[in-house]
C-alpha cells in the first residue's frame, strides 16, 4: 500500500462525527482498510508491514497496555525471530518519531496508544455509529438507523488491516469482516422493513454470490424477491441453498430459512409487510380525560392512524427516536378535510400510552378571535390539579408552571384548530413521556422538532366506505358505480361526503344515481353540497366575499388552469403580473385558506375550491380574459420548455420549427436548473397542453409536447405524456389540422416505442410521415422515420430499418440539425451491429459521439456512448465497451433518464456474461429489473434471460429456471425470435 509522506486521502474528512470541530492537524488512524496514520489530511509513513502490525495491535486495544510478549505473539505467533523483542522496540521507537508526543507511551514493559482525539480512529467511530443505529432501530426510527449504518459501512476501505501480517491481525480481520457483514445484514433487514425490497434484490444477489454459505443473506434475498412479486425465484433461492449446503457442508438449511420457505409456499399475508412490535400496556391512573367523543362512523385514514399512533406510542413509552424529550405531531389541511376527526380518533387510541391524562382545547384559530394561550394554560393547570391561588398571572410563569406540573407524567395534549405556531408554543409540554397533537389550517413549518403531517382528502376506497356507513350497505351495493361517482364529485373531501351522504340518507325515495346526477353538474355541485347547518360552499363564500378586488381576480383566474398545483412563475403568467406582486397576492390567499401553499413557490386548490373559483370566473370575469389568461400560461410553458430543450441539445434545430409565443418564459444559467424546472413542472405542463384542445392553442400545445420530450423518455411521466398526446391527436384530427396531427402522432410514436408497443408505435409513425409530407412539414418526417427504423431493427427487418434510418439522417442533414444527424448515425450503428458488421458499427457510433462532443451535449452524448459501447462489445472489445457503457450510465443518471439507466445496466450485464463474470452480470441485471428500461416486455424478457444465465453460472439453477420461464412467457407474447433460445436453455433443466 502507498505510505508516502504527503499523500492526500480525501476519505478522512468524511469520517468525522456530526458536529465535530477538529483542528486540521489532528492525528487520525484507520484500520478498516489499509492501516494508516495521518496528521490532518497528510499521510504519515508507518513503516514496514510488521511495524504497521504493531501499530494496529496497539490501536485495536483501544488504550489498554500490550506487553512486549503479547506484541511478539501478535506479530509472529509461535515462531518469533530471535531478535523479536529488539524489533518490537525498534518499531515503537520509529512510530514515536512519526506520531504526536504522548500518543505512543511505554508502560510496565509494554506499549499503549493513548490520547486520541474524539472521532480520530475509524474503528471507534464505526462502533459509535453502529450503537447509534441500534438505538435508533430499537426506538423505531428505521430511516435514521439505515442512514447511520450506511455511513458506518462507508468507513470500510476494502479489507480491514489489509496487508498487515501476523496471527493477531488475521484473527482481527476475520472478526471485523464478520462484524461488517452483520451490520450489512442489519441494514438490509431494515431496507426490507421500509419497503425497499425491489432495490435490495440487486445487492443481495451480488452478496449471495460472494458469500454463498451465509444463510441470513439467502433469507433476506428470498424475502425481497417475494415482496417484489417474484415468488418462483424466492422459492428457487431456497432450493439452490438447500442443495449447496448439502453438497458443501452436508447439512440442511437452518430452521428460519425452512420456515420462510413454508410461509412463502402458503402465501402468508404477514410476509407482505414488516410487522411492528406492539406497545407495552401502560399503567392506568386517574387523571383528566378531556378528549371529545370520537365519531362512531370514523372511516379509513389507516396509514395516518398508524403513523401518528406510532409517534405517540413512542413518546408515551419513552422510546422516541433522536433524543426527543416529547413528541409533537402537527396535522395541517384545508377546512373539511377531517383534521379534528382524525386527531380525536388517534388520541383515543393512544390513551393507554398516556395514563396520566389527556388535555383538549379548541384554539379557534379559524375564527375572528383565537384563544389566548394564557387562558388555555389556566384551564390546563386547573385540570391537572393546580389550585386557582397557585396559578400565576403572566404567560411566561404559567407556561413554566405547566411544564413543571407535567414533569414525570405521561400526558397527551390535543391542541385543535390552532392559528399558528406562536399560539401553541407555550402550550407544549417540555418533558419526556408527554406528547402534543396539533391541528391547523396552516402547516407548522416553524414549529421546531414537530412531526408534520399534511392531511389530504380521502382515498376513493376510504371515501366510499364513509359514504356507505352513513347511507347503508344495501343502497350502495345496488348502485356501486353511482356511489363512486358521488364521492369523486365530492373531491373525496370528508365534509362534502358526509353532507352528500346525509342528504341521501334523509331522502328514502332518492336513489344513489339521483344524487350522482345532481352532483355531476359542476355548476350546481357546490349548491347541492349542503345539509342543515353544514355547507361546503358557505365555507368558500365567506372567504371569497372578504377578498380585495386584486385577490378576487387572482383567485378566479388561477382556478381556470388544470394541473395539481401552480408555480409562482406560472401564476405570474396567468395574472400577467410581476413575480413579487403575484407572490404577495397568493400568500394572502393562503392566509384565507382558499389556496394552499404546496411547497415554497408552489400553490394549489382543492378540487371543490377550484370549482368554486371557476364558478366565480364564469360569473365575474369577461370571457375574453379567461381565454387570454390560459393562452399566457401556454406561452409561458412552451417558451420555457423550448429553452430547456435548447440547453439540453445545443445545435438541435427542432426549436426553430416550433410555434412562436408572445409571453416570455424563464431563463436558466445551467442545465441542472433547467432539468429541475422541467421535471418539477411536468404534471402542470402536461395538464396545460391537454387543456388546449381547440382554437389557436392547439398547435402550441402539440409543440409543447415536442419541447418536453424528455418527460416521455425518462419514464417518470410517460403515462401523463401519452394521455396528453392522445387527446391532442384526436383534437387535431377533429379540427382537420394535419400539421398538428402529424406532430402529435410523432410524440405518441415515441411513447409507444419506449414502452415496447411496437405495432402501435409503427402505425402512429407511419401516419405521421404521411400527414407531415402533406403539410410540407419536414421535421416530423425525420422523427417518425427514426422511430420506424428502430422498430424495424427490433423486429429483424434490417433492410427496412436501413431505409428509414437513412431517410432520417438525410432529413436532419438537410435541416442542418447536427444532433439529429448524430442520433441517426448511432441508430445506424446499432443496425450494423445486428447485421454482424462490427467495424461499420463502431465507425458510425464514433462519428455520432464526435458530433455530440463538438456540440457540448450531455444527455445525447450518453446515447452516443451507449451505442458505441454496444458496437465495441460486438467487435469483441469488451473492456473498451465497458468504459463507454459506464460513462453512459453515469450520464443517464445525472440527467434523470431512469429507463435508459436500466437499459444500460442490461447491456453491462450482457458484457459481464460475455467476459465470464456472472456475479457482476447478475447484479446489473437485477438493477435493470428494479429501475425499468426502454422496450417494455420484450426487453424485460431479454433481461430475465441474462439474469438466468448469470444465476445458472453461479450454481443457482432453480432460480435460473424461474427467470427463464418468465422470460419465455414474455418473449412468446411479444413474438420475439429470442424465445427459441430460452426454450433451448430450459430444456435440460425441465428434463431433470
Amino acid at each position: 500500500m502507498d505510505d508516502r509522506v504527503g499523500h492526500r486521502d480525501p476519505r478522512v474528512p468524511e469520517q468525522r462525527r456530526p458536529g465535530s470541530t477538529e483542528e486540521p492537524a489532528t492525528l487520525r488512524f484507520d484500520v478498516l482498510g489499509p492501516v494508516r496514520a495521518r496528521r490532518g489530511d497528510e499521510r504519515l509513513a508507518t513503516g514496514s508491514p510488521q511495524q504497521r502490525a504493531l501499530l494496529a495491535a496497539l490501536l485495536l486495544r483501544e488504550g489498554r497496555t500490550a506487553t512486549a510478549a503479547e506484541l511478539i505473539d501478535a506479530l509472529w505467533g509461535e515462531e518469533p525471530p530471535s531478535q523479536a523483542l529488539a524489533a518490537v522496540r525498534t518499531y515503537a521507537s520509529r512510530l514515536r518519531k512519526v506520531l504526536d508526543p504522548g500518543v505512543l507511551v511505554s508502560e510496565s514493559g509494554g506499549y499503549a496508544v493513548r490520547g486520541l482525539a474524539e472521532g480520530s480512529f475509524d474503528l471507534a467511530v464505526a462502533q459509535e455509529w453502529a450503537a447509534e443505529a441500534e438505538k435508533a432501530r430499537n426506538a423505531g426510527d428505521l430511516s435514521h438507523a439505515r442512514e447511520v449504518l450506511n455511513r458506518t459501512l462507508g468507513l470500510w476501505d476494502g479489507e480491514a488491516l489489509a496487508g498487515v501480517p501476523g496471527p493477531y491481525a488475521e484473527a482481527q480481520r476475520v472478526r471485523l469482516e464478520e462484524w461488517r457483514l452483520g451490520l450489512l445484514e442489519s441494514r438490509l433487514d431494515m431496507d426490507l422493513e421500509q419497503g425497499c425490497h425491489a432495490e435490495a434484490v440487486s445487492e443481495l444477489t451480488a452478496l449471495t454470490a460472494a458469500y454463498p454459505l451465509r444463510e441470513r443473506l439467502r433469507e433476506l434475498l428470498m424475502l425481497a424477491l417475494y415482496r417484489s412479486g417474484r415468488q418462483a425465484e424466492a422459492l428457487a433461492v431456497y432450493a439452490d441453498t438447500r442443495r449447496l449446503l448439502a453438497e458443501e457442508l452436508g447439512v440442511d438449511p437452518r430452521a428460519g430459512l425452512r420456515q420462510l420457505q413454508r410461509r412463502i409456499l402458503q402465501a402468508d399475508p404477514e410476509l407482505a409487510e414488516p410487522s411492528a412490535p406492539a406497545a407495552e400496556p401502560a399503567v392506568v391512573r386517574v387523571r383528566p380525560a378531556q378528549l371529545p367523543a370520537t365519531v362512531p362512523d370514523f372511516t379509513g385514514r389507516s396509514a395516518f392512524v398508524r403513523e401518528l399512533g406510532e409517534v405517540l406510542a413512542g413518546a408515551g413509552d419513552g422510546t422516541g427516536a433522536g433524543g426527543r424529550v416529547m413528541a409533537v405531531s402537527a396535522l395541517a389541511g384545508i377546512g373539511g378535510v377531517g383534521k379534528t376527526t382524525l386527531a380525536v380518533h388517534v388520541a383515543h387510541q393512544a390513551r393507554p400510552a398516556f395514563p396520566d391524562g389527556q388535555l383538549y382545547v379548541d384554539l379557534q384559530g379559524a375564527g375572528p378571535r383565537s384563544a389566548e394561550p394564557e387562558t388555555v394554560l389556566g384551564s390546563f393547570l386547573r385540570a391537572l390539579g393546580t389550585a386557582d391561588s397557585a396559578i400565576p398571572d403572566s404567560l411566561e410563569e404559567r407556561a413554566a408552571l405547566y411544564r413543571s406540573v407535567l414533569d414525570g407524567r405521561r400526558v397527551l395534549v390535543l391542541l385543535d384548530n390552532a392559528k399558528d405556531a406562536a399560539q401553541i408554543r407555550p402550550l407544549l409540554p417540555g418533558t419526556e413521556g408527554c406528547a402534543a397533537l396539533v391541528t391547523s389550517r396552516v402547516r407548522m413549518v416553524d414549529l421546531a422538532g414537530a412531526h408534520l403531517v399534511d392531511l389530504d382528502v380521502m382515498s376513493p376506497e376510504e371515501a366510499l366506505s364513509l359514504f356507505t356507513r352513513i347511507v347503508g350497505e344495501e343502497r350502495v351495493a345496488a348502485e356501486r358505480k353511482a356511489a363512486l361517482d358521488v364521492v369523486a364529485a365530492c373531491g373525496f373531501l370528508p365534509l362534502a361526503i358526509r353532507i352528500a351522504a346525509s342528504r341521501l340518507a334523509a331522502r328514502r325515495t332518492w336513489t344513489v344515481s339521483v344524487l350522482a346526477a345532481k352532483l355531476a353538474d359542476e355548476r350546481r355541485r357546490l349548491d347541492e353540497l349542503q345539509a342543515g347547518d353544514l355547507a361546503v360552499k358557505a365555507t368558500f363564500e365567506l372567504g371569497y366575499g372578504a377578498l380585495e378586488p386584486a385577490q378576487a381576480r387572482a383567485f378566479r383566474l388561477l382556478g381556470l388552469a388544470d394541473g395539481p398545483d401552480t408555480s409562482l412563475a406560472a401564476a405570474a403568467a396567468v395574472l400577467d403580473l410581476p413575480a413579487e406582486d403575484t407572490e404577495d397576492l397568493l400568500e394572502s390567499l393562503v392566509d384565507t385558506s382558499l389556496l394552499e401553499s404546496a411547497a415554497p413557490g408552489r400553490y394549489r386548490f382543492h378540487d371543490l375550491v377550484r370549482l368554486y373559483a371557476r364558478a366565480c370566473a364564469d360569473r365575474d370575469e369577461p370571457p375574453g380574459e379567461r381565454g387570454t389568461a390560459l393562452s399566457r400560461l401556454l406561452d409561458f410553458y412552451l417558451a420555457t420548455a423550448a429553452g430547456v430543450y435548447t440547453i439540453e441539445r445545443p445545435g438541435d434545430r427542432t426549436v426553430v420549427h416550433l410555434e412562436p409565443t408572445s409571453y416570455r418564459g424563464l431563463s436558466f444559467g445551467e442545465r441542472t436548473q433547467a432539468l429541475d424546472w422541467l421535471f418539477a413542472e411536468a404534471q402542470c405542463l402536461l395538464a396545460c397542453a391537454r387543456q388546449q384542445q381547440s382554437g389557436s392553442g392547439l398547435r402550441r400545445a402539440v409543440d409543447l409536447l415536442w419541447a418536453a420530450k424528455d418527460l416521455a423518455e425518462s419514464g417518470a411521466n410517460a403515462k401523463q405524456y401519452e394521455w396528453a398526446a392522445t387527446a391532442l391527436r384526436d383534437a387535431a384530427q377533429g379540427a382537420t389540422d394535419v400539421r398538428a396531427e402529424s406532430r402529435a402522432r410523432t410524440a405518441l410514436s415515441n411513447v409507444h416505442l419506449a414502452a415496447g408497443r411496437y405495432s402501435e408505435a409503427d402505425e402512429e409513425a407511419r401516419r405521421a410521415i404521411e400527414l407531415a409530407t402533406a403539410a410540407h412539414d419536414a421535421t416530423p418526417v425525420s422523427w417518425a422515420a427514426t422511430d420506424r427504423g428502430i422498430i424495424a431493427l427490433g423486429q429483424g427487418r434490417y433492410e427496412e430499418a436501413e431505409k428509414f434510418l437513412t431517410t432520417a439522417r438525410d432529413g436532419y442533414r438537410a435541416d442542418g440539425n447536427r444532433p439529429g444527424e448524430a442520433n441517426a448515425l448511432c441508430n445506424l450503428s446499432r443496425l450494423y451491429e445486428r447485421m454482424n458488421r462490427p467495424g461499420d458499427a463502431v465507425t458510425l457510433a464514433r462519428q455520432g459521439v464526435d458530433i455530440y462532443q463538438q456540440l457540448g451535449l450531455t444527455l445525447r452524448l450518453a446515447n452516443g456512448r451507449y451505442a458505441l459501447g454496444v458496437a465495441l462489445i460486438s467487435a469483441g472489445r469488451l473492456s473498451d465497451g465497458l468504459v463507454q457503457l459506464s460513462d453512459a450510465l453515469e450520464m443517464f443518471g445525472s440527467n434523470r433518464q431512469r429507463l435508459w439507466e436500466g437499459t444500460t445496466h442490461f447491456r453491462i450485464a450482457q458484457l459481464h456474461l460475455a467476459d465470464r463474470r456472472p456475479a457482476q452480470a447478475a447484479q446489473h441485471a437485477e438493477q435493470a429489473l428494479a429501475i425499468g428500461f426502454i422496450g417494455g416486455d420484450l426487453i424485460r424478457g431479454s433481461v430475465l434471460t441474462a439474469l438466468g444465465r448469470s444465476l445458472h453460472a453461479l450454481g443457482q439453477s432453480d432460480r435460473a429456471r424461474a427467470c427463464w420461464h418468465e422470460a419465455l412467457s414474455l418473449l412468446e407474447r411479444s413474438g420475439a425470435p429470442e424465445a427459441a433460445e430460452v426454450r433451448r436453455l430450459l430444456a435440460p433443466l425441465d428434463a431433470s
